[in-house]
């Protein structure tokens, strides 16, 4: 029987995606394997969020196609670079033989059945047909049932993204995402109540929440914002311990849901709040919904309820027309804020998106300048923050070992996996990966922490 193997680029999201593509293929007569060089059928599942992550894609696609030299016979192209590049990648990279689109994804198994069937037809007609295997949904369709698919863990077993929605309404003029993602779309509350359950189940603890915008939650399906007693709800299965959001929009973020994650014990004290800038007329020129006085506002009230609550955000740097002044006025707001977490991207033209034709693009050498700035401001907020949490105790979870070091890799709530810090804990006691126990830190650095076990 045919091997598969499936390779998963860009975001968390596509994580969540290839995870119920890999719960089809492994409920099906076809095998999983992680070696490409065993495979008869490669499916990657790609991003084109900006000009970096096509490009990773493309050079993906390329790495494979070479194998059909060998033993690969099928190379499919899934998801975002596949419903916005269709056409063009199936002129540059002939040996991809088919496309599945965002919404159609549940259809993986179909499309490797469909491949089979067509080689055996056209061997038996003796033509030599090239024509592509497709399948693409409707953008603003439904969002396909997810209580039929068991998903694989790709990654910790103990941690899982759970996407509660996809697509976008923001339009926001520097982003391309509702083009190959549509309309935003929640995924019904029962839906992933029983998602969650399954994953409780096999041993997961940590649920972090995914979509493009967690915070607009249940607008579509309910008529008002549901975040809340989505949280309410998943926190009543057993064996999920923390819950963490990830993509809240702060002008979405409402009374109920703080109300909600500073009573709730499972809601981590920690939101991911992506701000991309500051100064009013930048917001204005990138399409956002709120302004300087907003965001202030919106980290006073969450620090208010939630003393310790840990807030991440996202910068773009080098947006078209940001003047020097603008992008000083941006480190003086940040350094007021004073943000736990921030993560700095160079502003990528992105064709189709209104910014695209903006005069006064920006040249990478002053974009990368004052990425440059806001991350050493960020890098001095940062030490001194964690240098605060010295002889402080935490409940961590443990995400393995490090036998160079000797020393175990931890998490405690202010940290999401793989964008933030870590916690390096020197125990004689041996720690399982997943195992959630009490430290209290005995030093820092920029980024990271050290600790003791209790």
């Amino acid at each position: 029987m045919y091997n598969v193997v499936l390779v998963t680029l860009g975001c968390d999201k596509n994580t969540a995606d290839s995870e119920r593509m890999l719960g089809l293929i492994d409920s099906s007569d076809y095998n999983l394997t992680s070696d490409p060089d065993e495979a008869d059928v490669a499916v990657v599942n790609t991003c084109c969020f900006i000009e970096s992550a096509t490009q990773e894609s493309i050079d993906k696609l390329l790495e494979l196609a070479q194998l059909k030299e060998g033993r690969l016979k099928y190379l499919i192209c899934t998801g975002c670079m596949a419903q916005r590049y269709k056409d063009q990648i199936e002129k540059e990279i002939p040996e991809v033989d088919a496309f599945i689109g965002t919404m159609s994804l549940d259809s993986i198994v179909d499309v490797i059945d469909e491949l089979r069937s067509k080689e055996a037809s056209d061997k038996a007609n003796k033509v030599d047909a090239d024509n592509k295997v497709m399948r693409f949904e409707e953008l603003d369709a439904p969002y396909p049932d997810r209580t039929i698919i068991s998903r694989v863990v790709t990654e910790r077993p103990y941690l899982e993204y759970l996407k509660i929605a996809d697509g976008c309404d923001k339009r926001c003029t520097y982003c391309a995402i509702p083009y190959f993602k549509g309309k935003y779309k929640s995924i019904p509350m029962d839906a992933i109540i029983s998602e969650a359950k399954v994953l409780a189940d096999s041993g997961v603890k940590e649920l972090i929440l995914v979509a493009q915008e967690t915070t607009y939650y249940g607008v579509d399906l309910y008529g008002e914002k549901k975040l809340h007693e989505l949280l309410r709800e998943l926190s009543k299965i057993d064996g999920i311990e923390w819950i963490r959001l990830l993509y809240a929009y702060p002008e979405e973020i409402y009374d109920e849901l703080i109300d909600e994650m500073a009573r709730n014990p499972k809601a981590l004290h920690y939101i991911d709040m992506p701000i991309q800038h500051t100064e009013d007329d930048v917001l204005r020129r990138m399409g956002r919904r709120i302004d300087n006085a907003g965001i202030r506002k919106v980290v006073e009230k969450l620090r208010a309820k939630m003393p310790d609550i840990i807030i991440r955000t996202t910068i773009i740097t080098g947006f078209p027309g940001e003047t020097p002044d603008e992008h000083e006025l941006l480190l003086d707001t940040l350094a007021e804020l004073r943000l736990d977490h921030v993560g700095v991207f160079t502003y990528s033209q992105e064709e189709g998106t209104p910014a695209a034709t903006f005069d006064d693009q920006i040249d990478d050498e002053t974009k990368n300048e004052r990425l440059e700035d806001i991350m050493l401001l960020q890098q001095d907020i940062s030490a001194e923050k964690l240098e605060s949490y010295i002889d402080k105790e935490f409940d961590v979870i443990i995400d393995g070992y490090l036998s160079d070091d000797d020393v175990y890799v931890a998490r405690s709530y202010m940290d999401a996996p793989d964008i933030d810090g870590m916690i390096f804990i020197d125990s004689d006691k041996e720690l399982i990966s997943g195992e959630i126990v009490r430290v209290v830190i005995t030093d820092s650095d920029v980024y990271d922490l050290e600790a003791r076990l209790v």
